[in-house]
């Protein structure tokens, strides 16, 4: 009797489930590798990131200012009579006799300044190709300029990054937050004194998303303000007169990674309000099928692209 006994109280034993604690320590533990996945991921992301600008832009800067070092001038324009404008040799001088001479030469410019209102056809954007057509990853994308990127930096002897291969220096893949594929482009253009994304020579990088756009800009500025500082978003319209807007902050990149890649950024069917109440406001244009204001969050659409001017010290 005593051994049926114990068999039964043994079989209640071994019937017994987990205990509360054993329950908390497997849950824990389940939560402990899901929150490493979801780290690892973010340590990834954060990695491509530090290799976009400390591999691709960075250099891309570092052989502007060689190719400086080397001829005299910036990337395209005269070295013999330089404008220190990306692209001056193309451009003509507006009061160079009948019709106007080329700024190279100088013909018969000393009857106007040698400044940029002088010259015309100034401001045409040197690409190694046009990559993403104009106008879809941002607005405000300058016409091609005549002269090739590549081939300028090959005739000056300067090293190009690796980008995403030989013939493909100017371009850089990588993933957005979404798993998408997506490709940076760098190119140059002369902006005009005014232009609110920085005056001067520019470095353009087409195909950012917005947070590669603001990892960037914290990097290169110290914060991520899309209007101030040497990295801007192009196409943002200039501050306002009035003193509230003129002493008050920044504006944030406007854009964000829940929205979709038909997002029309800055141009027709799309509303920017630009005052010290109301910031940047993206709203989808009629008819695209990407996000909208209020964010889209289909995790597979292609998060939506921006375009950023970069500015140079020559």
């Amino acid at each position: 009797m005593k051994k049926m006994q114990s068999f039964r109280s043994l079989g209640r034993k071994v019937q017994q489930g987990f205990t509360l604690v054993e329950l908390a320590i497997v849950l824990a533990v389940i939560g402990l590798i899901i929150g490493a996945v979801a780290i690892a991921k973010d340590v990834q992301r954060n990695a491509e990131y530090q290799k976009a600008i400390n591999k691709f832009a960075y250099q891309w800067k570092m052989a502007y200012d060689q190719y400086y070092q080397r001829t005299g001038g910036v990337v395209g324009d005269c070295q013999q009579a330089p404008t220190y404008m990306v692209d001056g040799s193309e451009t003509t001088v507006t009061g160079a006799g009948a019709g106007g001479g080329a700024a190279c030469t100088r013909a018969g410019s000393m009857s106007v300044p040698g400044i940029p209102a002088s010259f015309t056809g100034r401001g045409s954007k040197i690409c190694a190709g046009q990559g993403y057509a104009a106008d879809t990853v941002g607005q405000g994308d300058r016409a091609l300029a005549g002269l090739n990127l590549r081939d300028l930096m090959t005739r000056a002897g300067v090293r190009m990054p690796p980008g995403r291969g030989e013939g493909h220096e100017d371009r850089f893949l990588y993933i957005d937050s979404n798993g998408n594929p997506a490709e940076l482009q760098v190119c140059f253009q002369f902006n005009d004194a005014g232009v609110a994304s920085g005056a001067g020579n520019v470095m353009v990088i087409r195909g950012l998303t917005p947070d590669l756009a603001r990892y960037m800009d914290q990097v290169i500025d110290g914060k991520p303000d899309s209007r101030e500082g040497r990295f801007r978003i192009q196409g943002r319209p200039a501050q306002t007169s009035t003193a509230t807007e003129a002493n008050g902050p920044g504006t944030q990149w406007e854009a964000n990674n829940t929205e979709g890649v038909a997002i029309n950024v800055g141009g027709a069917g799309s509303t920017q309000m630009n005052t010290s109440n109301t910031r940047q406001v993206v709203v989808n244009a009629p008819g695209n099928a990407g996000g909208t204001a209020t964010g889209r969050t289909y995790d597979e659409d292609q998060v939506i692209l921006l375009t950023a001017h970069w500015i140079m010290e020559q």
